[in-house]
């Protein structure tokens, strides 16, 4: 079968793989039927991912049918069609009973697909773990409208339920990436006061514009002065961090209101600083993470009631063999494109 395949740094290629096959009576083989492209593996093939294995098929967002299971898997059957959920994680340990499903403790736990092990821009994925990794998708959904539920969506969930926000706040997004909108789509959920989204690509503001016309919109250079000015103590109440550039951390710290929560869940190719002494007297509470995603079936219900649409962010639709091609149009963000489909 085919596989889009990390070599080394700086190389992927599409490579010839052996179908996968059940190691452990957890896991289950998933026929994918629908990928996608994240940033995060352009991370491993620009080498800021230092666990990521050579010679592993890349691809951690997908869907698709079970093809077989595990004597152990009792969550799905062979012919669901699912979704992956990008952590593999046990569901038994200390972390995992406490929603913090990222920090699993098993030794298969964390982000392995895709990085440790073989992911989903292929043809067939063993998933371990599957009775925790796999959603169902409800009939009424589509592969493209479940497509990013296992990655970018949990990660927007996760970050608006964490960042506590109410009625009263104004919300300030940084990034109008893909990740970016899925988060301001989970942050419209909470019904803000106001939602600002601060993005330098004019091409993705007119994409919000389009989409989201209630949302404020800024750019990195006016963002931290239009946050003062639309807003009602001086900064917003919640800053939302998604877009990992070399100077949206400090941008995010500084947009805060004194005493504001600044959630951090953007992934940075670099270390940044933390300047406690410029920042003395905000009395501001960091909360930064990864997806945790234990949140697939909630969204997936809020899907299929029609609360969450994800399908505008799906701008390109590449079949695996073109694979290359869509990879160039997404790292170089050619021709308005926010988020690729590979199917097979």
């Amino acid at each position: 079968m085919k596989a889009y395949t990390y070599i080394e740094k700086g190389k992927f290629a599409l490579t010839e793989k052996q179908k996968p096959t059940l190691i452990e009576p957890t896991d289950a083989i998933v026929r994918v039927t629908l990928g996608s492209i994240c940033t995060s593996d352009l991370h491993i093939k620009h080498g800021s991912v230092p666990r990521a294995v050579p010679g592993i098929t890349v691809g951690h967002e997908m869907v698709g049918v079970v093809d077989e299971i595990g004597e152990k898997v009792t969550a799905v059957k062979v012919g669901d069609r699912v979704t992956v959920n990008v952590e593999t994680f046990c569901g038994e340990c200390f972390y995992c009973k406490h929603g913090y499903v990222n920090n699993c403790t098993s030794p298969h736990g964390g982000w392995a697909l895709g990085c440790r092990i073989d992911g989903g821009q292929t043809e067939y994925v063993r998933v371990p773990l599957a009775n925790q990794g796999l959603n169902r998708i409800p009939d009424s959904v589509t592969d493209e409208q479940a497509l990013f539920v296992g990655d970018v969506l949990a990660t927007g969930f996760w970050a608006a339920r964490i960042s506590d926000i109410t009625e009263d706040d104004t919300v300030l997004i940084i990034g109008a990436g893909p990740t970016g909108i899925c988060t301001l789509l989970c942050v419209m959920l909470k019904l803000p006061k106001r939602i600002i989204v601060c993005e330098k690509s004019e091409e993705r503001r007119r994409f919000v514009s389009k989409h989201y016309p209630t949302v404020l919109l800024t750019t990195p250079e006016e963002c931290n002065e239009f946050v003062v000015k639309n807003s009602d103590h001086g900064g917003a109440d919640r800053v939302l961090e998604v877009a990992g550039a070399p100077n949206t951390f400090e941008l995010a710290w500084q947009c805060a209101r004194p005493n504001a929560i600044v959630t951090i869940v953007a992934l940075y190719d670099e270390n940044q600083t933390l300047p406690l002494p410029r920042m003395y007297g905000k009395n501001l509470t960091f909360k930064t993470g990864g997806v945790d995603g234990c949140d697939c079936e909630e969204v997936l219900k809020l899907i299929e009631e029609g609360k969450i649409d994800t399908t505008p962010l799906i701008t390109h639709r590449f079949p695996l063999n073109e694979i290359e091609k869509a990879y160039r149009i997404f790292e170089n963000k050619e021709d308005g494109v926010i988020k690729i489909a590979i199917h097979n």
